[in-house]
């Protein structure tokens, strides 16, 4: 259903996510991450204000909004490395498959692994290809070298990499173009198979023809992983995600989510002015 943050929110048309799954012989989308009134807050400035939403299971989601209307802290909440980079703050509540993820008694490295982040800039690290994607399996296990091997692979495979450094798995990952580090990223996310990925405008810093690439990956991940993707590019969203969330920087609903629904309702039948004109470009 279409949801808002606002508790006195504008009148909207219910969206029923039942009745557009069965218009495509589909079950219904299952929400994997469930956001129940969710503020954030850097001292004492609100940059987002209670969001209620669910992700859905094996979806693109798609995070769209000005500058500065809280999608990335927005985002950055969900597997919590927001309180990794500042002094964020949180009120409301935020559930990964039922469990509060802001419990007290949460294992934030297990929440990381099930909930991989891709950032706005390629952040390889200073190792090999090889290490790079072993990384986050040595940190959980002690594989056999055939079973890290076979892992490795996988996760290049799986990041529509592997044909690209096969040869020279032993390169540094830094030595790689733009686009194959932030696959190289996608790979080392995959590696230890997170149910979620989240990714923070991941093909801002690339051109044209390595943001094609990524947006087929995109295409392909979704098929067995829940992705929520911020994003200035409107075309972009539209291509890629079945959702969208439009937040707002207006001053009386800085950080709110104006509104929610599947892609093709946001950007063709949006309920709210504000949404029709951000979609339309009319301002952003």
């Amino acid at each position: 259903m279409l949801m808002f943050s606002s508790p006195n929110p504008l009148p909207s048309k219910p969206l029923n996510p039942t009745k557009t799954a069965q218009n495509k012989e589909e079950q219904p989308p299952i929400p994997v991450i469930h956001v129940q009134d969710l503020s954030c807050f850097y001292g004492r400035h609100k940059a987002v204000e209670g969001v209620y939403i669910d992700i859905y299971e094996r979806h693109v989601t798609a995070i769209i909004g000005p500058s500065g209307c809280g999608k990335s802290t927005f985002l950055k909440t969900l597997n919590r490395i927001g309180e990794m980079e500042s002094n964020l703050r949180i009120q409301g509540r935020v559930e990964l498959l039922g469990k509060n993820i802001y419990a007290k008694d949460t294992n934030l490295n297990q929440l990381r692994r099930q909930v991989g982040m891709i950032f706005q800039q390629p952040n390889p690290f200073a190792m090999s290809i090889y290490d790079n994607v072993a990384y986050g399996i040595r940190t959980v296990s002690r594989p056999s070298r055939s079973v890290l091997d076979d892992a490795v692979e996988s996760a290049l495979r799986s990041a529509a990499l592997w044909d690209e450094v096969k040869d020279n798995l032993n390169q540094s990952g830094l030595a790689l173009s733009g686009g194959q580090q932030q696959r190289l990223c996608i790979a080392r996310a995959l590696a230890v198979n997170p149910k979620v990925l989240l990714m923070d405008e991941p093909c801002s810093a690339l051109d044209p023809i390595a943001t094609l690439k990524i947006e087929a990956l995109i295409h392909e991940l979704k098929e067995k992983l829940t992705i929520v993707i911020v994003t200035h590019n409107m075309q972009q969203a539209s291509r890629i995600s079945g959702y969208t969330a439009f937040f707002s920087t207006d001053e009386h609903r800085i950080g709110q989510l104006v509104e929610f629904g599947t892609t093709s309702q946001i950007f063709l039948e949006a309920e709210q002015p504000s949404t029709r004109d951000y979609v339309a470009g009319r301002f952003g």
